[in-house]
């Protein structure tokens, strides 16, 4: 019952690609979106912590499909892409990642933005008095002092694109070896008759990978925690 198919194997491999990728490409812009909500005061801050949270509350398939007009080869920026760079997103495994990236978008960016908020302003005013300026003091105390929330939204992304389905089916599509992640493969056992043991097995397997990246989070956030007490 245990023993993986070639087929799965691949689907294994690339949803750990497809998860490593959505989070490298969320985490810059995370942590600076997470920066902007913890510290800025400006008259649309409501309306980018709404549009930051929205694909937490619209259906994935809306989610999806709004990838797919504008990252398709006929749409505005996938069309750009595909011209210019010879990169093309839509039925692709760049595109899952795509799509995985912005699904768990919002989790990073909670996570982040809950320990910035935590920070105490004292310490980067301090800095600030000495002269430093205000990227180096981000990079010297904020940022540092983040780690354990950068830590904990990294691995709630990369969960989160491990399990995404409905965004990446829309938008890429199920394709063996191609897009075919783990959820997918699932869904597609479910629908084959006598598939059910190969629907455990991927059950099991996606469980077993979730459950490890909370418990290397955690190890992680606690070690940058002592560490930064230690220095205090």
């Amino acid at each position: 019952m245990l023993e993986l198919t070639a087929e799965e194997w691949v689907a294994i491999g690339l949803s750990l690609k497809v998860a490593s990728v959505a989070t490298l490409l969320a985490l810059p812009l995370g942590i600076a979106i997470a920066l902007v909500l913890a510290r800025g005061r400006f008259p649309g801050h409501m309306l980018l912590d709404g549009l930051v949270h929205l694909p937490l509350v619209v259906p994935p398939v809306v989610t999806g499909y709004a990838l797919l007009l504008a990252f398709g080869r006929r749409g505005p920026i996938g069309a750009w892409l595909e011209a210019n760079l010879g990169l093309v997103l839509s039925f692709r495994w760049t595109g899952a990642a795509l799509a995985c990236a912005v699904m768990g978008f919002p989790l990073m960016v909670r996570a982040i933005r809950l320990n910035m908020e935590q920070i105490d302003t004292g310490l980067e005013e301090a800095a600030a008095t000495l002269g430093a300026s205000p990227l180096w003091v981000f990079l010297t105390v904020t940022l540092p002092l983040s780690l354990p929330g950068i830590i904990a939204g990294a691995v709630l992304c990369f969960a989160k694109a491990l399990g995404e389905f409905g965004a990446t089916i829309t938008f890429v599509s199920n394709i063996p070896g191609e897009t075919q992640t783990i959820p997918a493969a699932i869904y597609t056992y479910t629908q084959t008759p006598g598939g059910d043991m190969g629907a455990l097995r991927l059950s099991l397997i996606a469980v077993a990978l979730s459950f490890a990246a909370l418990i290397a989070s955690e190890m992680l956030s606690r070690w940058t925690s002592r560490r930064g007490a230690r220095r205090t």
